[in-house]
């Protein structure tokens, strides 16, 4: 008998692959749920034969009596990221915790029985310069400057506290093939702190393979990342992502990029949910590759002619410098070591 899957964040980019796996696997009744956009109607048209779509405004408690019907395995992987989510903090609480407490206190009336797998985030560890190597029993400090760190910080306890089996994962840094954008939030994390990326697709497999790994997971928190071969530096990842893209050099003036206050590092309890779902398939170098191969040369070739002034676009953007200059001391605070 096929079991029936709701999944929310389907057309994000871990939603956007573990949709496609859950299709191609076909064993599964597959119900979307995602906002009425002309936007989610592109991206989820190839599936529209093999899901049935549901059109729900997450920060709309009402909407959700349209969920009328049983589910084996809910996954949700629906939120408000950066840099919308420090932008539109309000939005962020109503979406990723109020959005997330409708969604169960829903699937506990209507589909008691059914497991909910949660995509948290690493951001909830905090600043971890100090102290990289990163544990699921790790204490989880709060997030006064971190409006998504906090609100994923809050929902985690309600998913615990809930009826329903459920599950979390904590996401490292996702970076896929051309899916990340360089905007001013690359300013944020120092240039030394430690990564360990994973990719889309096999983030995605964590979540899809885990269907049918229900009792070795339920009621447990899991670090999701790509493994030691997955592991770098942010100023490395930075400087393979210019060379890749024609940008030459990662050279910005003292103090573009923060010394503090940010997250990421090594998850060194990572194996605990590859040995369950085994998710892992790509590595660092599997990264660089996939991405050198959809960078058009012609893309990269003017991009070297104008690396000086996309530079220079990009250091404008960057509130640590801007902090800087300025001499905004509670700015400065936040972002460097020393005032």
């Amino acid at each position: 008998m096929k079991k029936s899957i709701l999944i929310t964040g389907a057309t994000g980019t871990v939603g956007k692959e573990a949709l496609k796996q859950l299709c191609e696997n076909g064993n599964y009744h597959i119900s979307v749920l995602c906002r009425k956009s002309s936007k989610n109607l592109k991206v989820l048209r190839p599936y529209l034969n093999h899901i049935k779509l549901i059109s729900i405004d997450l920060t709309r408690e009402q909407d959700f009596e349209k969920l009328n019907k049983t589910f084996d395995v809910v996954i949700h992987l629906a939120a408000v990221i950066p840099p919308l989510a420090d932008e539109e903090p309000e939005l962020t609480h109503k979406v990723n915790f109020l959005g997330t407490k409708y969604l169960l206190n829903r699937l506990e009336k209507i589909s008691p029985n059914c497991f909910f797998m949660y995509s948290s985030s690493i951001a909830v560890y905090g600043d971890r310069l100090n102290s990289p190597n990163i544990s699921v029993t790790d204490q989880l400090p709060e997030h006064e400057e971190d409006v998504y760190a906090q609100s994923k910080l809050d929902t985690e306890p309600i998913i615990m506290a809930s009826k329903l089996d459920w599950t979390i994962f904590r996401l490292t840094a996702i970076m896929g093939v051309k899916n990340h954008k360089m905007t001013g939030l690359m300013f944020h994390m120092p240039l030394s702190t430690p990564m360990e990326i994973c990719m889309p697709e096999d983030t995605a497999r964590a979540f899809t393979n885990g269907i049918e790994k229900r009792d070795q997971l339920k009621n447990k928190v899991f670090n999701l990342a790509g493994g030691p071969s997955c592991r770098t530096s942010y100023e490395e990842f930075l400087g393979i992502n210019f060379r890749m893209n024609g940008l030459g050099k990662v050279d910005f003036p003292p103090k573009t990029f923060a010394e503090k206050n940010f997250h990421c590092g090594n998850y060194i309890d990572g194996d605990d949910l590859e040995n369950i779902t085994h998710f892992r398939k790509h590595s660092l170098e599997d990264y660089i590759r996939l991405n050198e191969e959809a960078i058009p040369g012609i893309q990269k070739f003017f991009a070297s002619l104008l690396k000086r002034p996309i530079k220079y676009f990009m250091r404008r953007q960057s509130l640590p410098l801007k902090a800087f200059k300025t001499q905004d001391k509670e700015l400065m605070e936040r972002f460097f070591n020393e005032v």
